[in-house]
């Protein structure tokens, strides 16, 4: 790789929710890219005082064709879904939610958690596999660590070690730190397109300086990555064979075209009790009980016009 095969996505800020609206900070999707191998949604949050920002609050909602990825640096979140999963995701470890062809869940920061802060990502399934059964898998990976760098490989392979972390395409994360001065050089598969989202620090990768919040891109082809930290430094190394296909990701649901999506929300909002035209599948999602007591989110209003798919 060369500095000039590196592109530069920039973050905007989007209020995620709760009665006093979490701010992230988005990288995936954007205009001009929707994709990292499947990964297709890149949130960054944090370090955020909790007690002003409210935490995570994400009562009872939907997903379709996707897998969710949350991933902690500080705090502690609940998770709880429609197929019975549950867990306590402190920092380190993996949270691999499933969605397949329906599942609701919950997301709430713990109430000892006192900062928050971490990344959200979703994972597009392939069309062969966007209707397989929703499930739940936790995993928390060692550290692999050499001189002056510690990473911990949350899906896919690198640095000698893998996750056992089911995807449905081949994909790549991990969490990195390295210490100033530090340069690890990283086999990688040649297959892949890669992005690195810095949380803390600078860092040079090949050449190119990625700096906090932004995600750098690689195009697949090259088979060695060169990090340096510049300063000391904490990122996320994304990777996957490109997808390949085109997607309508609209609210917290993933299909092919703008009338499956479509029914997606009216099925959900037949399944929380409200009256909506075109249900096609009344049976499709199951709501997860709230442990907090809090109703199920509804969905927005559909666009005026119709959804255009993307790749």
């Amino acid at each position: 790789m060369t500095a000039s095969d590196w592109e530069i996505l920039e973050p905007r800020k989007v209020p995620l929710g709760g009665p006093r609206a979490m701010t992230v900070r988005r990288t995936l999707p954007q205009r001009r890219r929707s994709f990292i191998g499947a990964w297709c949604f890149v949130d960054h949050y944090g370090p955020d005082d909790v007690a002003v920002t409210g935490g995570m609050m994400l009562p009872p909602h939907p997903h379709t064709g996707l897998q969710t990825v949350s991933w902690l640096f500080t705090g502690t979140i609940t998770h709880a879904d429609s197929t019975g999963g549950r867990g306590h995701i402190p920092p380190g470890v993996l949270s691999l939610m499933t969605a397949g062809r329906a599942i609701t869940h919950t997301e709430y920061t713990t109430d000892d958690t006192t900062v928050l802060h971490g990344v959200q990502l979703w994972v597009a399934l392939p069309d062969a596999e966007r209707f397989v059964e929703p499930g739940y898998e936790r995993y928390a990976p060692e550290p692999v660590t050499g001189p002056g760098w510690t990473a911990r490989v949350f899906i896919g392979s690198l640095l000698g070690d893998t996750s056992p972390a089911h995807t449905f395409t081949s994909l790549l994360g991990a969490e990195l730190e390295l210490a100033a001065g530090t340069t690890l050089e990283l086999d990688v598969d040649p297959r892949h397109e890669h992005g690195v989202l810095l949380d803390t620090g600078t860092v040079l990768v090949d050449g190119s300086e990625v700096t906090r919040d932004e995600l750098g891109y690689h195009p697949p082809g090259a088979d060695r990555l060169r990090i340096e930290a510049t300063a000391d430094a904490r990122l996320i190394l994304l990777g996957g064979v490109p997808l390949g296909e085109r997607i309508v990701m609209w609210w917290n649901f993933i299909g092919r075209d703008h009338d499956e999506v479509a029914a997606y929300r009216a099925n959900y909002h037949a399944a929380i009790g409200r009256d909506e035209a075109d249900v096609t599948d009344p049976d499709q999602f199951t709501i997860v009980p709230d442990e907090r007591g809090n109703d199920p989110l509804p969905a927005p209003p559909l666009p005026n016009g119709r959804m255009r798919s993307r790749s």
